[in-house]
């Protein structure tokens, strides 16, 4: 049988030869034998029992012989799978092997690539902020088993030589303010200094006070950052997740207390800080370990050093899917019920996610007034079952986050509710 095309040469050595069992005891088609081995690698992943024990298991239950015997199977092999991902998933109390860290270099390169752009995942048919990026840097060096940048560019990361030059040839209406993210091809923060890369960053922002430059970080390395002057519109915010997904699914990245002490030292720096919760994880301890975090939050930070809080659930394109097959690793990032989205990306249903979402907004009630908060790449129905609120188009909800959270600082005091609340 052809096995190019599945995942079977993929399989554990005693998974790939039961695999093959099967095929030619059922006499398994093409697409069959696919689907038997991507479902062998998912029980893989999840450290479940093999589809071996399952198999031996089920074959019991099914007296039908003949194609009626290999047709039950294969059914209730699908309704195994399906009853996994629906559930809240369960980590072991001592975590995950850890994979090998990942060795990626950065080359400085020239290369006739633009730099500035608009989010990739910016849509009409979901409620988008209009962040514009610079990517700097493509690639990076973490492992978080869900990450879209690894299958891009694998294991090595660019940084643009001439990115002085690039950044100076950017056009911007000096009459209009600008959000702008560094953190969509790579990790802002973890490279440092390396090439003059924070150097161009900052003196572009100290050139354009009409832009809030946002640079996005897994890490914990602020000592570049934090040894010079900074423009007061930088805004240094971080990835946050329990220490469950941390060590788990987020290979390589800082702990969850250095994250957070990091951005006490930001903080401390005058500079404001941001927090997005995203992606937020459905297991079986989410409830008391996300509102954990909030605890922790409150007690640091006070809610005018916080520009803006967002939130966001596990969401992959199908190439991510297939790679993170492909990589195998012990990990359960796939555990899950993979719906599409309004984009045909695969993510949780509509309920988990307004759960794990509502959580959070209500943990952090004593930022409401002073906070923007809002969610990242969902639609206006999940908006308002979270917020009660949403917005007419995108442009008002680009508008008003930079009402809420422009280049230069609001004061402390609290400011009005957000447009939106008024739509």
């Amino acid at each position: 049988m052809k096995e190019s095309g599945t995942l079977l040469p993929h399989l554990q050595p005693a998974s790939q030869s039961f695999a093959r069992e099967l095929a030619a005891s059922y006499r398994l088609t093409f697409q069959e034998l696919r689907r038997v081995a991507e479902a062998a690698r998912d029980l893989e992943m999840w450290c479940e029992d093999t589809l071996e024990t399952w198999w031996r298991g089920a074959e019991e239950q099914v007296s039908v012989g003949g194609r009626e015997r290999k047709k039950a199977l294969l059914r209730l092999l699908d309704e195994h799978l399906q009853e996994l991902s629906a559930a809240a998933k369960s980590y072991p109390a001592e975590g995950f092997a850890q994979p090998p860290r990942r060795q990626v270099q950065l080359v400085e390169r020239e290369t006739s690539k633009e730099v500035f752009g608009l989010c990739a995942a910016y849509s009409e048919r979901t409620v988008c902020c209009g962040l514009k990026t610079i990517d700097a840097v493509r690639g990076c060096p973490f492992g978080c088993s869900y990450c879209t940048i690894q299958t891009f560019y694998g294991e090595k990361a660019e940084l643009e030589s001439d990115l002085v030059d690039k950044l100076a040839g950017l056009e911007l209406d000096p009459g209009r303010s600008y959000h702008i993210g560094t953190g969509q091809s790579s990790d802002s923060l973890v490279w440092g200094n390396r090439g003059g890369l924070l150097d161009a960053l900052l003196d572009f922002a100290a050139r354009h006070p009409n832009v809030l430059l946002e640079l996005k970080t897994k890490s914990d390395n602020v000592r570049d950052l934090c040894s010079r002057d900074l423009p007061d519109n930088v805004i240094c915010s971080w990835s946050l997740n329990t220490e469950t997904v941390i060590r788990n699914e987020e290979h390589g990245t800082a702990s969850l207390e250095r994250r957070l002490r990091a951005a006490r030292e930001v903080a401390d720096k005058g500079l404001r800080v941001a927090f997005h919760f995203h992606p937020m994880v459905f297991y079986q301890d989410w409830r008391r370990d996300y509102g954990a975090i909030a605890e922790r939050l409150l007690a640091r930070f006070e809610p005018h050093e916080v520009g803006f809080v967002s939130m966001g659930s596990v969401t992959l394109i199908r190439p991510v899917v297939q790679e993170i097959r492909r990589r195998g690793g012990e990990t359960k990032i796939l555990q899950m019920e993979l719906t599409p989205d309004p984009h045909g990306k695969l993510t949780y249903p509509e309920q988990i996610k307004v759960d794990l979402f509502s959580h959070i907004y209500g943990s952090l009630r004593p930022w409401h007034r002073e906070v923007f908060f809002y969610l990242c790449m969902e639609t206006d129905r999940i908006w308002r079952q979270v917020f009660g609120r949403s917005y007419v188009t995108n442009e008002d909800f680009e508008l008003d986050f930079l009402r809420r959270c422009p280049p230069r600082p609001l004061s402390a005091q609290p400011v009005a509710e957000p447009v939106s609340a008024r739509i």
